[in-house]
C-alpha cells in the first residue's frame, strides 16, 4: 500500500489538471464575443439552403454604450426576399438602424434561395432595377413590407412594376432593367460573395466581418454583436 502511495497521489494530480484544463477552456469559449463564428476561408462553397429562424421578440431592452468611434461599424445582411424570417427580421433592423444612428452602416446582399422561393429572384431584380435610379432601399423596404402579397404570385412582376411607379421611377426604364445584364451580374456577385464566405441560409448576418451565430440573429444579440463592435472601435 505504501508503495503504491505515491502513483496514487500522482494520478489524483493528473485528473486534477485535466479537470482545471477543461474548465478553464469552457470558460475561455464563453466570453463576449461567442456570439460569433470564425469566417471560413474565402471559395468555401455554400452546400444548403436551409433558413435559420431569427427570433424577433426582444424581451430586455440592450442600450448601446456611450462611446465615440472614427468610422461606424458596419452590419452586412445576406438576405431572401421572400424569406419568411428575413421579413420578420427587417423592422428589427430598421428600429436598429434609427437607434444607432451615424454609428452603424447597414449593407444589404442577395442571396436568393431560389430552390425553394420561386419568386426571390426575380425580387432581387426589381430591388437592383431600382438601384439603378437611387430607389433601392425605397424598392427594398416595399418588397418586404408587401412580402405577403407577391411571394406566391405565378408573375410578381407586375406588382414590382406597380411599386416602381408608387415610388416615382421611370417605369419603362425599371422593366427595362429587370432583365438588364448589369442588376444579374450584380445579384451573382452577391452570391458568390455570400458562399465564399459560408453563407447557406438567409438571414445570415455579420458585424465587423464576424459571423453572427443563427441562434444568436436576435434583436437582442445583433445588439450585442453592435455593442461589442462598437466598445471595440471607441476611440478617446
Amino acid at each position: 500500500m505504501k508503495k503504491s502511495l505515491p502513483f496514487i497521489i500522482i494520478a489524483v494530480v493528473l485528473v486534477a489538471a485535466i479537470a482545471a484544463f477543461i474548465v478553464f477552456g469552457r470558460k475561455k469559449g464563453s466570453d463576449s464575443n461567442s456570439a460569433f463564428v470564425a469566417t471560413p476561408p474565402q471559395g468555401a462553397i455554400a452546400t444548403t439552403t436551409s433558413v435559420p429562424q431569427a427570433s424577433p421578440t426582444s424581451t430586455i431592452p440592450i442600450q448601446k454604450p456611450n462611446v465615440k468611434v472614427s468610422s461606424p461599424v458596419v452590419l452586412e445582411e445576406y438576405g431572401d426576399y421572400q424569406c419568411p424570417p428575413c421579413g420578420l427580421l427587417y423592422p428589427v433592423l430598421k428600429d436598429i438602424e434609427h437607434e444607432y444612428g451615424k454609428q452603424l452602416q447597414i449593407v444589404f446582399h442577395h442571396f436568393p434561395l431560389t430552390k425553394i422561393h420561386k419568386n426571390a429572384m426575380a425580387a432581387a431584380h426589381a430591388a437592383e432595377a431600382a438601384r439603378n435610379q437611387n430607389k433601392f432601399w425605397e424598392m427594398h423596404d416595399r418588397l418586404y413590407r408587401n412580402q405577403n402579397s407577391w411571394k406566391d404570385l405565378d408573375d410578381p412582376r407586375p406588382m414590382f412594376v406597380q411599386y416602381a411607379r408608387e415610388l416615382g421611377l421611370n417605369t419603362d426604364r425599371f422593366t427595362r432593367d429587370l432583365d438588364s445584364p448589369e442588376v444579374e451580374q450584380r445579384i451573382a456577385a452577391d452570391m458568390q460573395k455570400g458562399a465564399g464566405v459560408g453563407v447557406t441560409g438567409t438571414p445570415t448576418v455579420f458585424i465587423e466581418g464576424n459571423m453572427l451565430r443563427y441562434e444568436a440573429t436576435t434583436p437582442d444579440g445583433i445588439r450585442q454583436g453592435i455593442n461589442f463592435m462598437l466598445q471595440r472601435k471607441a476611440v478617446s
